[in-house]
């Protein structure tokens, strides 16, 4: 445990910093997970649909780099360490790399189940920001639920036959 120089006092019990804090880490590395499957996705995409995936991934892996650093920094602001290494983020991600690099659709497919996985685990860590009074979290928990769901009915759209 870090020992603060300073208490944190801004309305939310430690016990409780510390549950947030946890789940944060774990959304994290679930974000990082995904960033790192875009990113490869975007690099190693073919077919006919190659320039709009190419680009498509990269608006995505864009917008989830910039999340990667709030979600971190509000884990700071609860006064725990955020995670920041490949081993800390394979443990605590739901997310599966793959085992090679799929067609097309598949990488639609794996990043459809990716930003899902991403939204159950915001929704989990909802719940104990929410019984704590922070509204802080939930609100940032609010908006990458919103991006993760529409990423996911974006890409499940461009599966549709």
């Amino acid at each position: 445990m870090i020992t603060q120089p300073h208490p944190i006092d801004i309305g939310i019990a430690e016990s409780d910093r510390i549950a947030i804090a946890d789940g944060l880490s774990r959304v994290l590395a679930d974000t990082y997970t995904l960033y790192l499957k875009t990113h490869n996705y975007h690099w190693n995409v073919t077919g006919p649909m190659f320039n709009t995936l190419h680009l498509m991934f990269e608006v995505q892996y864009n917008e989830l780099w910039i999340a990667i650093d709030v979600i971190a920094e509000r884990i700071r602001s609860l006064g725990r360490p955020a995670p920041g290494t490949y081993r800390e983020f394979a443990a605590l991600t739901s997310i599966a790399e793959p085992d090679e690099i799929p067609r097309a659709a598949g990488m639609l497919a794996d990043l459809v189940k990716g930003n899902e996985a991403v939204t159950k685990t915001a929704r989990e860590v909802f719940e104990i920001a929410d019984q704590a009074n922070d509204q802080s979290t939930a609100d940032l928990l609010t908006q990458r639920l919103q991006v993760h769901e529409k990423v996911a009915w974006m890409l499940r759209s461009m599966l549709e036959e």
